[in-house]
């Protein structure tokens, strides 16, 4: 087995905890800053996200919510990708934590996508750490329309 790494990103955005939440939760605004989905923020509820599929993998994204304490922290895991892929679209079995915290002016915003077990997930692990970084100004920007 290889060593696992952890994606991190963070940004203090000028919203309330509680607008962010909103829009870290709710599926529709999910979807404009990430995929589509069927979520729900409940603790054991399973949802997928989609995307294009790569190789052998089908593009789902399968997920659980481990962890839903509003408007403070989401975990959720984040499995998917094919064992026939060996680089892009492997196998991951990874967890996302969100974690909002006030701070003057707004809300510091921290994403961890841990788990990411090298070199197997390499190329995931390269394409999703400037992504999740995009995927934050996004949310700013979703979050700033309502």
């Amino acid at each position: 087995m290889g060593e696992t790494h952890a994606i991190t990103v963070e940004k203090v955005l000028p919203y309330a905890a509680g607008k962010i939440w909103r829009t870290l939760t709710t599926s529709d605004r999910i979807a404009k800053w990430l995929m589509p989905n069927d979520f729900v923020p409940a603790v054991g509820h399973r949802f997928n996200f989609h995307t294009k599929p790569m190789g052998d993998w089908d593009g789902v994204v399968h997920c659980e919510v481990l962890d839903c304490d509003p408007p403070r922290l989401l975990r959720y895991s984040w499995k998917g990708g094919a064992d026939t892929n060996p680089e892009y679209g492997s196998k991951l079995d990874t967890i996302v934590t969100w974690t909002l915290t006030p701070v003057e002016g707004g809300t510091h915003l921290r994403m961890v996508h841990d788990g990411f077990v090298l070199p197997g997930n390499r190329f995931a692990f390269d394409m999703m750490s400037p992504g999740w970084g995009r995927v934050l100004d996004a949310i700013a920007r979703i979050t700033g329309e309502g």
